[in-house]
């Protein structure tokens, strides 16, 4: 069995209260990967090519203003 097969049998078999305090961890625990990788991800320069097609798209005009 492999590892996602046993969380996700672990996951299904928690009772309602463990479940929510779960997802709330679970939550945290994503959104505290994604910052690290979106902060690994500008540190290495990945997305620049997106920040100049969004700079020339906005010097032309093609933007909206939120």
């Amino acid at each position: 069995m492999t590892a996602v097969a046993e969380i996700t049998g672990a996951v299904k078999r928690l009772p309602k209260k463990d479940l929510v305090r779960f997802r709330k961890w679970f939550v945290e625990y994503d959104a505290t990967a994604w910052d690290k990788q979106l902060e690994s991800d500008v540190a290495a320069g990945k997305l620049d090519a997106f920040a100049r097609e969004a700079l020339r798209e906005h010097k032309a005009g093609r933007t909206t203003s939120l």
